[in-house]
């Protein structure tokens, strides 16, 4: 018992080092400057959201995914996917955003999103996060919602896995329901083109650059064949006209998907350090070893996404900044406030139902 209070206590320290840290970088730097280019937004949530109410809350959090990326590494990047498939679908008129709808089993009044084609056997990490919110309501029972622990556990993912930290603003509600169809509608394929990637970022209020720094999460974790089968394809125009295709690259994984089922056999996101979050994926779109359909097209179809990519690619540090700032707007997108949300006791059911 004393060393898990010793734990939590050496966890505590380090993420308060963390925020004091981001909170410095915050006063001492602007988004205009070199290393970052992304302008921020409107803040709806706040620092510290617990610090009163429930301030073990980081530590638990963190202890719980420095555990699980342990037994799995993949797990960090399955976690950031999480967050980031939450916070894009739209639930309803007031159900928006980062929410963790996406957490929600199906119900007789409303079809969920974890059956949505874009996460149909794919998305994973539901059992830490059950985990992390019941430890959190022995502790501090009805506090901390579960969007707060995806935000939370998105962040931890990332330093866990050798990438920056940041300070992450609190205090969402969780949704009372689902939608499969907004699912469907909104996050995006891993086939689409830059213009289709950009309308949906778009359609949620971020930019270009914002998308761009935000892929960079495919750094780490990884996909089925299917997801890429046009890419690999033989009779692909992609691989017979484009000079930004590494075709030994495309060769290596049509080997590796041709030897069992596609629906199955999975392949890094990034091949090189795939279990580290870092530049690399900026360094393989450059070198024509982008895995996804849609990874490589942001170098080939626009030229201001190949800039920043060659950008990002050749300066770590600048990725680092505009993925920070990037997470934070994405995590304020159209929040559930007041009334129109709960702080749910089990992140899989609403209240009524899950209590």
């Amino acid at each position: 018992m004393a060393g898990k209070h010793l734990l939590v206590l050496i966890v505590c320290l380090i993420l308060l080092n963390l925020s004091a840290t981001f909170a410095s970088k915050q006063n001492t730097t602007t988004l205009n400057e070199a290393t970052a280019c992304i302008d921020g937004a409107s803040i709806t949530l706040t620092f510290g959201f617990y610090i009163n109410s429930c301030p073990e809350a980081e530590p638990i959090i963190f202890s719980w995914i420095e555990k699980a990326v342990s037994d799995d590494p993949r797990m960090a990047a399955s976690l950031l996917r999480l967050h980031f498939h939450d916070c894009f679908v739209n639930a309803s008129s007031f159900q928006l955003g980062c929410d963790a709808s996406v957490l929600l089993d199906d119900t007789p009044n409303f079809v969920g999103e974890k059956t949505a084609a874009p996460n149909a056997n794919s998305l994973r990490g539901f059992e830490v996060i059950d985990a992390i919110k019941a430890d959190l309501e022995y502790v501090c029972p009805q506090t901390v919602s579960c969007a707060d622990i995806l935000a939370i556990a998105a962040r931890d993912s990332v330093v866990l896995s050798g990438g920056p930290g940041w300070e992450v603003e609190m205090g969402r509600r969780d949704s009372l329901s689902a939608s499969k169809t907004a699912a469907n509608n909104n996050i995006p394929g891993p086939n689409s083109d830059v213009a289709t990637l950009l309308s949906k970022f778009q359609n949620v209020g971020l930019s270009l650059q914002e998308l761009v720094a935000l892929s960079g999460a495919h750094t780490m974790g990884k996909a089925r064949c299917s997801s890429f089968s046009a890419r690999i394809n033989s009779s692909s125009s992609i691989i017979s006209n484009s000079p930004d295709v590494n075709l030994e690259y495309l060769q290596s994984l049509q080997q590796l998907c041709s030897q069992s089922d596609a629906n199955t056999t999975l392949a890094d996101l990034d091949h090189i350090t795939p279990t580290t979050f870092d530049n690399q994926y900026y360094v393989n779109l450059v070198s024509g070893e982008g895995l996804l359909g849609s990874d490589q097209a942001l170098l080939t179809g626009n030229e201001e996404t190949r800039r920043i990519i060659e950008c990002y690619a050749g300066d770590v540090e600048a990725f680092y900044e505009d993925f920070k700032m990037a997470m934070l707007k994405m995590g304020r997108l159209q929040q559930v406030n007041g009334g129109d949300g709960e702080v749910r006791r089990n992140c899989r059911a609403v209240n009524q139902l899950g209590s």
